[in-house]
């Protein structure tokens, strides 16, 4: 039996790692869990899944959840903001913690899971992407398990057990190229929040699947991948594949390249991460190459994705530039969601706050949490003044 403290438990990741606990009641349990703002849901979750200790966004989002639950059960604790989830990611009994919070909101639960020498399943790229420089000395001085939930990390996990120490090359991250993928570029002045959120292969939360759209969610893995698996940038590549079967190949030292496949279903490399490093048998649907039929490849276009290249420039440059960009893009998405900007004012905020930004070298914790302030106040500041804020 193994016991998981799930930060996030009521968004895309956590309600899918719970359909696993219940799937698999006789390996896992749920101890300790958070959730944001979604307290009917979490509400739910308490009730089927019993965990000892939960945290919530407010002292109101505590109230909401008592009055719920009707009678809280004496062994219940629940604890409020940012001090709270930190104690669920510490103090829970648990064996692993599942970071599943979005953006960076997730840093700091994770160090206090890193901290109290718990593993992860690292769901969470905006962790290492804006506190790589933090997070990693941690890990290795902690000697914690690092185990990548995200399914490209996930499968270059998987590609690389058993492969020799120094024998990997490159890496391959495959990317669907998101709602517009087969849009005509000069269309894309005319795309609105409703259009970026018709992912045509996976079911996510709303700022990933923006993300997605905009590929910046696979820049972020290129960051992600750096730290993950220590390969510089000139050996981390993006390849469109619009199937979605293949999510991520490694290439080796001898030019042997290999491939982890399966269907875009986010369960499998949960599972894996929970299970590592065993392989959990399951009933679900095979993957079936006849009726795929064609696995296709294009290099992605820098036009169509100008978020890209914005993300390899922040990785290359190091220092605070992660973090800035990391912040900056949250911003960005956020304001379209709630379309106050256009899609293609996004890159365009972003490049204005990484030029404005005068990163740190070597960033300590209090450096991170500085930068990440200062891009999000940036952005929002770039927005405010702008002239035209005429919106979708």
């Amino acid at each position: 039996m193994k016991h998981i403290a799930l930060l996030g438990s009521t968004g895309s990741i956590g309600t899918q790692t719970l359909d696993i606990v219940a799937e698999y009641p006789e390996r896992f349990a749920v101890t300790g869990m958070t959730a944001h703002s979604n307290m009917p849901l979490l509400a739910e979750q308490i009730r089927r899944f019993r965990p000892q200790v939960v945290a919530v966004g407010s002292e109101a989002k505590r109230a909401e959840l008592v009055a719920l639950l009707e009678s809280v059960d004496g062994a219940l604790e629940i604890l409020v903001g940012e001090k709270g989830c930190c104690a669920v990611a510490a103090q829970a009994p648990a064996e692993v913690v599942v970071t599943g919070i979005v953006g960076c909101a997730g840093l700091m639960p994770t160090l206090a899971a890193i901290d109290a020498g718990r593993d992860l399943a690292l769901a969470n790229k905006e962790t290492l992407v804006a506190g790589g420089p933090v997070v990693m000395p941690r890990i290795r001085a902690r000697g914690v398990k690092l185990l990548p939930v995200d399914s490209e990390h996930s499968a270059i996990f998987q590609c690389l057990q058993g492969v020799p120490e120094g024998a990997l090359k490159r890496i391959l991250l495959t990317a669907s190229g998101g709602a517009f993928r087969d849009w005509p570029v000069e269309k894309l002045a005319e795309a609105t929040t409703a259009d970026a959120l018709k992912h045509p292969n996976w079911v996510m939360g709303a700022k990933i699947t923006v993300d997605s759209a905009t590929l910046m969610n696979k820049g972020l893995e290129v960051i992600e991948a750096h730290w993950l698996f220590g390969l510089d940038y000139d050996h981390i590549e993006i390849v469109i594949h619009p199937q979605s079967i293949i999510h991520s190949l490694v290439e080796l030292a001898d030019t042997s390249v290999i491939a982890q496949l399966g269907w875009p279903d986010m369960r499998l490399p949960i599972l894996y991460a929970l299970s590592w490093p065993e392989r959990t048998p399951t009933p679900w649907k095979p993957l079936d190459l006849a009726r795929v039929g064609t696995l296709t490849f294009k290099e992605p276009d820098h036009d169509r994705y100008p978020n890209m290249q914005l993300a390899y420039r922040a990785g290359r440059a190091g220092g605070t530039y992660p973090t800035v960009l990391n912040a900056a893009n949250e911003e960005a998405v956020a304001q379209f969601l709630q379309q106050k900007v256009r899609f293609l004012e996004m890159p365009r905020l972003l490049e204005a706050t990484l030029e404005a930004h005068k990163s740190v070298g070597q960033p300590d914790l209090g450096d991170v949490c500085g930068a990440d302030r200062w891009a999000r106040e940036h952005v929002r500041w770039l927005v405010e003044r702008s002239p035209a804020r005429v919106l979708i």
